[in-house]
């Protein structure tokens, strides 16, 4: 199975949250973890944010921005180019998703399409999971209405 994860998705690797242990399950049994290159940016500004947020500690901090950064050069990341433009330019008409979102699931959609394995998109953005599922992509969370998926 290969595992698409969104930054909110990814977080959860690290501080444990609502949906922590089911995208760790995922993560475990994954072939392989794609991501986008522009989750670099979002994960380490989070990181630092919920550290001014509570305060984690200069050792606890280290250690996740080491996890973090030892697990992404592990990833397979798409990166944004032409090809990624074209397949946001169709997903934005249909569907309201800010611009990151909207490069998350063309980059989904993208490594769905060339590979031929079982595929899984992770993302707990209520409305980038709505769009991923209607163009045709199996999620985790199953459901927009779990509790897991946070409103944005």
């Amino acid at each position: 199975m290969i595992l698409y994860m969104d930054t909110s998705a990814l977080l959860k690797r690290y501080f444990k949250e609502p949906g922590s242990t089911e995208v760790i399950s995922k993560w475990k049994e994954a072939d392989g973890i794609v991501i986008s290159s522009v989750a670099y940016a979002e994960a380490i500004a989070s990181i630092y944010r919920k550290n001014r947020e509570v305060s984690m500690g200069a050792e606890k901090l280290t250690s996740v921005l080491n996890s973090f950064q030892k697990d992404w050069k592990s990833f397979i990341r798409v990166e944004v180019n032409d090809d990624l433009n074209g397949v946001i330019d169709r997903i934005v008409t249909s569907h309201p998703l800010r611009g990151f979102d909207a490069i998350h699931l063309a980059s989904a959609l993208i490594t769905h399409e060339r590979l031929s394995e079982d595929f899984l998109f992770a993302c707990f953005d209520r409305k980038l999971l709505q769009a991923a599922q209607m163009e045709g992509l199996d999620t985790l969370p199953k459901s927009v209405e779990s509790n897991t998926a946070t409103a944005n």
